[in-house]
């Protein structure tokens, strides 16, 4: 069978497992054959098929997510290594960086924070997005911190970026230019697709009955940590910018909103 023919069967495969099934068969197809979806599908629709490529298939058949299977993510303008124990980057985070780069122009922040850092997602996005930057990351999770770690040294920012094990902001102290925070903020009793719900951790999702749970102990906490001049960048899910802005403002804070690329509001801006 060529390329061009598994990806249609495996698309018809995928189909009612998958929101995206024709992609999930090209970016599984291209790992196989050890090249880029631009490449495969420019040059490559008559090759024959991998034999390793039902393997894959049928890993994602079963619900693996796509970016477990590979073991990559693409983010902002780095690539990090994922795995099962991490939460796996999304589009959607880059909305946090986009507003830091709004905030800080053609400057620079000198001193990042990442609370719930995970892979070291918005951490090294950063620290990539700006050279003079140096950075600390915090996650409750030592297999996240693993994966960030590593991510750190692939990518040549190791000397740049620290990762610590912690609960939040707890026994941390300093001022920061830029907080990043990407924290739980899905309702216990969501009901979330098969490949995040089975196989993400459920410490990086959930967060109580209404999903706030995690905002009202990081909103006190935010504003001691802030340098002068200096913003918190805070992921929300849809529909919580009202209820996570009237926390941030009782602790003193001052809150902008801005939406992601479907229009959402996803990043709080949060400032002393």
């Amino acid at each position: 069978m060529t390329v061009a023919e598994a990806l249609a069967a495996a698309a018809a495969r995928l189909a009612g497992r998958s929101g995206t099934p024709r992609l999930d068969a090209e970016l599984l197809m291209a790992h196989a054959l050890g090249t880029s979806r631009e490449e495969m599908l420019l040059r490559r629709l008559g090759d024959e098929t991998p034999s390793a490529f039902d393997t894959l298939l049928s890993r994602r058949e079963a619900g693996e997510p796509v970016a477990y299977i590979l073991g990559e993510r693409d983010f902002w303008s780095i690539t990090l290594e994922v795995g099962p124990g991490v939460l796996i980057p999304r589009p959607d985070s880059e909305t946090l960086i986009e507003a830091a780069v709004g905030h800080f122009g053609e400057g620079s922040p000198r001193r990042v924070l990442d609370l719930g850092t995970g892979p070291g997602t918005l951490l090294l996005a950063a620290l990539a997005q700006w050279p003079e930057a140096r950075g600390l990351g915090i996650d409750a999770s030592e297999t996240a911190l693993g994966y960030a770690r590593r991510n750190a040294e692939r990518l040549g920012l190791a000397d740049r970026a620290e990762f610590r094990l912690g609960d939040w902001s707890e026994d941390l102290s300093g001022a920061f230019d830029l907080i990043l925070c990407n924290p739980p903020y899905v309702e216990t009793r969501a009901d979330l697709p098969r490949d995040v719900s089975e196989w993400e951790p459920a410490e990086a999702l959930f967060a109580g009955a209404d999903g706030l749970d995690d905002y009202r102990r990081l909103a006190p906490r935010l504003g001691p940590l802030l340098a002068p001049g200096g913003i918190a960048c805070i992921e929300i899910g849809a529909g919580q910018r009202d209820a996570v802005a009237a926390l941030l403002t009782r602790a003193g804070l001052s809150v902008e909103a801005r939406r992601d690329l479907a229009g959402i509001d996803r990043c709080l801006i949060a400032k002393g």
